[in-house]
C-alpha cells in the first residue's frame, strides 16, 4: 500500500460503506461463535490503521487486545486511535508465545504477503498461538477473474477461491466451523467498477479505498445497507453465499491439540 493508501483508510474507516458493512458482517460470523465480553485474549494479525481493534472490544470484555502490522504507519495510526499493544511484526512470524490468544483475526492480510508459501505460513502461526479450543476469522480478497487496479495499488497477490481458502486453513490444523463468500449482493457491480469502468478510464484505476466520487457519494448510505442487509442473513441462515468479492472462514484450533 501507498501512504496515501493509510491516509484515506484512516479518514474513512468509520463511515464508509464498505469498512462498515465488512464489519457488520464479521460481526454476524463471529457472534456465534463468541459472546459478546467474553474477557478474551485477541489478536488482530494485520491491523492496518486500527479500526477494527476498536471494533473487537465488543468480544474482548476486560481482555487485552494485541496487534501487530508491518507498515509503521499503520502502526502510528492505530496508537493514534488509542490502541497501546501494538508491534511492527509480520504475521509469518508472530512474536507471541503458543496459545496465547482466543481469538485471532486476519482483515484482508494472507492476500498481500510477498513469497510462494507465505500464506501457508501465517496461517500456521496464527494456529500456534491460538489457544485449543480459541477461534480464528479469515478473511480474503476473492476470485482472481476480479484482479484489478485495485489489487495492484494495495499490493495484492493473490484473490482465493473459498475452497482454496478452506483447505489450506484445514491443512494448517483448523477445523473450519463457518465458510461463506461476502459483500455478494454487490457483486455485479463490483465487477462492472473494476473490470469495465477501470479499464475503460470512467473511473480511476487505482484502490478503491478513496471516497466516491461527487457524483457517487450519496451512494453511500445505500451501499452500506445493502451490505448490512447481507450481514442479516448470514447472522440467521446456516448456510454459504456461493460467490462474493471477499472469502471468508471461522476456524478453531481443536480443543485436544496443544501448540
Amino acid at each position: 500500500m501507498q501512504p496515501e493508501d493509510y491516509d484515506y483508510m484512516y479518514e474513512m474507516e468509520d463511515h464508509f460503506w464498505w469498512f462498515d458493512g465488512m464489519r457488520t458482517i464479521a460481526g454476524a460470523l463471529l457472534d456465534q461463535h463468541c459472546e459478546k465480553n467474553g474477557n478474551r485474549r485477541i489478536l488482530d494479525a494485520g491491523c492496518g490503521t486500527g479500526r477494527n481493534l476498536v471494533w473487537l472490544q465488543r468480544y474482548a470484555g476486560e481482555g487485552e487486545i494485541h496487534a501487530i502490522d508491518t507498515s509503521f504507519q499503520a502502526l502510528q495510526m492505530s496508537l493514534q486511535r488509542g490502541s497501546e499493544r501494538l508491534v511492527q511484526a509480520s504475521v509469518t512470524n508472530l512474536p507471541f508465545a503458543d496459545s496465547s490468544f482466543d481469538l485471532v483475526a486476519s482483515f484482508d492480510v494472507i492476500v498481500q504477503l510477498p513469497t510462494s508459501g507465505a500464506a501457508l505460513q501465517a496461517m500456521q502461526e496464527m494456529y500456534r498461538v491460538l489457544k485449543p479450543g480459541g477461534i480464528g476469522f479469515v478473511r480474503a480478497a476473492a476470485f482472481e477473474w476480479l484482479r484489478s487496479g485495485h489489487d495492484k495499488a494495495l499490493a495484492t497477490k493473490k484473490r482465493y477461491g473459498l475452497s482454496e481458502l478452506s483447505s489450506e486453513l484445514e491443512r494448517s490444523g483448523f477445523v473450519v466451523l463457518r465458510a461463506t463468500y461476502a459483500n455478494s449482493l454487490l457483486l455485479p457491480a463490483i465487477a462492472l467498477w473494476r473490470l469495465v469502468l477501470k479499464r475503460v478510464g470512467l473511473v480511476d484505476s487505482g484502490s478503491d479505498v478513496k471516497p466516491l466520487p461527487p457524483w457517487l457519494s450519496r451512494l453511500n448510505t445505500i451501499l452500506r445497507l445493502i451490505v448490512q442487509a447481507e450481514a442479516a442473513w448470514l447472522r440467521t441462515m446456516p448456510v454459504s453465499l456461493p460467490a462474493g468479492v471477499s472469502a471468508i472462514c471461522v476456524v478453531q484450533k481443536p480443543c485436544d491439540q496443544i501448540s
